[in-house]
């Protein structure tokens, strides 16, 4: 739901909500109200009254984003409105005008966030994706890092993972704006992403964006190295299906891209062959799942990592059914030390080198970035970090 109709929901459902107060005060006696010419009484009052509440709870709900069961609270407030509307019909059919809006935001939030949602099956996944992680990492220490590309092993002591447990999951959430092509127009959007690491590395992501003034929800799921790309309009209609060998193939390389970008204590563990290329580049061969995928990864003088570059991507046409082989690269902005002491990225961009030239096709953002993490609300039952 775009921002503007989000508001202007709201502040119908709140109009809509106080209205009852009307029924209240009269079932009640607390107010002669000339608008409701039949009789209330008491009961009839308290029904207005919860009413009146659920549509108000509602619209606050629907105004703070929160909790996901919302639309269960809005199709309970249509409903006993709809009652009480039946028995003061006619003085108060009107009404019936906006429970019938009322159902239909309800059920909008039933196919966005209630059970067959995107949002719910990546909260399922994620979740059961995490219960398969080592609960109690070793801890990585410098003689770890030994036969490393020097660039690379600096990298990874600058990130703070040495000392510190393995990171063998991680949660990010982050916002940014994304493109089609070099003249397409960009759609805002917010996102999270669950991935963990090891033999079985897995990464669920999903994303909220805005597409001429449609929401649009999008779900990536890489799972037994095997990859999909679903995209939904207004949580119904399905615009792009993705699946099959070239986009495993193209997500085996964002997955090592996570890897690098985000989880450096990761690294060691990883099935990469990795070879100094100079004193500010080292490249990587990530095998996993029967794909073999390389890239090149630059670094600055203070040792940070400042790009990933691959030419085992692969750019899906709009609607997700046909690969076009590109050169891809993840340059990154920006780093800042967390409140635990790690490094981690700020700001990122997605790059595709199209015959025309280099475009960027994404401009990333990372809200947070927590490491291993066990839940995939990515805060509760963080494994617990020793400082170094």
């Amino acid at each position: 739901m775009t921002n503007v109709l989000r508001w202007a929901v709201v502040v119908t459902l709140v109009c809509h909500g106080l209205i009852h107060l009307l029924g209240v005060a009269k079932g009640f006696g607390w107010a002669r109200v000339p608008q409701l010419r039949e009789p209330v009484g008491v009961g009839g009052g308290a029904l207005w009254l919860l009413a009146g509440l659920l549509v108000l709870a509602s619209a606050a709900f629907i105004a703070v984003g929160a909790p996901v069961w919302w639309w269960l609270v809005a199709g309970c407030g249509a409903l006993v409105s709809q009652v009480a509307i039946v028995m003061s019909w006619s003085d108060a059919r009107a009404g019936t005008l906006l429970n019938v809006a009322l159902v239909l935001v309800a059920a909008y939030g039933f196919l966005s966030v209630g059970p067959p949602s995107f949002h719910a099956q990546w909260q399922e996944r994620a979740t059961h994706a995490l219960a398969d992680v080592d609960p109690a990492p070793a801890v990585l220490t410098e003689t770890d890092l030994d036969g490393l590309p020097a660039p690379l092993a600096e990298y990874i002591r600058r990130s703070g993972a040495v000392g510190r447990p393995r990171v063998v999951s991680l949660y990010a959430d982050f916002h940014g704006r994304i493109r089609s092509g070099p003249d397409a127009a960009w759609m805002t959007f917010t996102g999270k992403q669950v991935n963990t690491f090891g033999p079985r590395p897995q990464r669920l992501f999903i994303m909220d964006a805005t597409r001429s003034g449609l929401p649009v929800t999008v779900l990536h799921a890489y799972q037994d190295a095997t990859a999909t790309m679903r995209a939904k309009a207004i949580s119904l209609v399905t615009v792009v299906d993705a699946a099959g060998p070239e986009m495993d193939r193209g997500e085996t390389v964002t997955v090592f891209n996570d890897l690098v970008v985000l989880a450096p204590g990761a690294i060691v563990d990883a099935p990469v062959r990795w070879t100094t290329v100079d004193a500010h580049h080292v490249r990587g061969v990530f095998a996993h799942g029967g794909q073999t995928v390389t890239a090149d990864l630059t670094f600055d003088e203070a040792g940070d990592l400042v790009d990933f570059v691959s030419e085992d991507r692969l750019r899906a046409s709009d609607d997700g059914r046909s690969f076009t082989p590109q050169r891809w690269s993840t340059p990154l902005s920006g780093h800042r030390d967390d409140e635990q002491g790690q490094r981690v990225p700020t700001s990122g961009q997605g790059r595709w080198l199209a015959p025309e030239g280099w475009f960027t096709y994404v401009e990333l953002h990372f809200d947070d970035v927590v490491h291993n993490v066990r839940s995939a609300d990515g805060t509760a039952g963080a494994v617990p970090v020793p400082r170094p």
